[in-house]
């Protein structure tokens, strides 16, 4: 079995799910789990965890992303993109540093009403499934933040603009550009997006599913795998002595006296670790209680 995260580039017409679903095919394996949806005609960065890796799925997807979309104003649609169905057309009056003036007003925290069209549940079922059957429930809004927006592109003509925006997670990327448009008073709607950064992992670094194919068939998947104790580089390393071995195997907490003789680190209060056999074989992140002077499982990735 693979075990540790791939960074995957989706590619138009594929749903998240459409992407772990191949990725089980080409790979052999079923244990398999991506970090976050994007809308199927999103591009862009998914990282995807294989094997025990998929313990870290809920940990990758609390990561700030950074998008680039292109926001279209004049147009409102019943999905916030240019999919959708157009609900109104209005002139856009608005110059040119108004229209920046209100995409920077967006920065910092806000309050953010999720929409229909999305994969929120709500009584046991989809948001997008209820849309689909015409139906529309009251939300609630959720507070998201926008740590910084850059315009790239500037379409006076088309009155689209193109937009670089970094961002807590749960933000939708079309909703934004339908509140700019809103706030406008011309309304607005998302023409595409594309997802450049998901914490540590880069469009630049990204491979396509046909790639990901190749790499396989060659045998040099692993290659481009990262590991999973990777992803912890500013935790400092514990080696447990080869004769307690055993407890951490079972999930077990471990003391002090039970480390090997030449592990040397820091021991803060509630500080993660990264614990390894006397092998040097990763077995998860723990943390250390000071008051009980013990280090304490917090996720297991053997």
């Amino acid at each position: 079995m693979i075990n540790g995260i791939i960074n995957v580039y989706k590619e138009k017409g594929f749903t998240s799910h459409d992407v772990v679903a191949k990725l089980r095919g080409i790979i052999k394996q079923k244990k398999i789990g991506h970090t976050g949806t994007l809308d199927p005609d999103a591009e862009g960065v998914l990282p995807v965890c294989l094997g025990n890796a998929t313990k870290l799925c809920d940990m990758l997807t609390e990561r700030d992303k950074i998008y680039e979309a292109v926001l279209l104003l004049g147009f409102t649609t019943d999905t916030q993109d240019i999919s959708g169905t157009v609900l109104n057309t209005s002139e856009v009056t608005a110059d040119r540093e108004q229209i920046e003036k209100a995409i920077f007003s967006f920065v910092g925290d806000y309050n953010q009403l999720p929409p229909m069209y999305s994969a929120i549940k709500v009584g046991g079922k989809r948001l997008y499934e209820l849309a689909r059957e015409g139906k529309e429930i009251e939300r609630e809004t959720r507070k998201v933040r926008i740590h910084n927006i850059r315009i790239l592109d500037f379409n006076v003509e088309k009155h689209e603009i193109r937009i670089s925006v970094e961002c807590s997670k749960g933000t939708y990327i079309r909703t934004l550009c339908h509140d700019i448009g809103a706030f406008l008073g011309c309304g607005g709607c998302m023409k595409s997006l594309l997802r450049t950064k998901a914490g540590a992992f880069s469009l630049e670094k990204s491979l396509k599913l046909s790639e990901i194919q190749d790499a396989f068939v060659q045998d040099r998947l692993q290659n481009y795998i990262i590991k999973v104790d990777d992803m912890f580089p500013d935790y400092p390393q514990i080696i447990v002595s080869e004769e307690y071995t055993k407890l951490i195997y079972n999930g077990n907490s471990f003391y002090k006296e039970q480390i090997k003789e030449e592990t040397v680190v820091n021991y803060d209060n509630n500080r993660k670790l990264r614990v390894y056999d006397w092998q040097y074989q990763f077995i998860g992140i723990y943390e250390y209680v000071f008051k009980e002077k013990v280090f304490k499982p917090v996720k297991m990735f053997l």
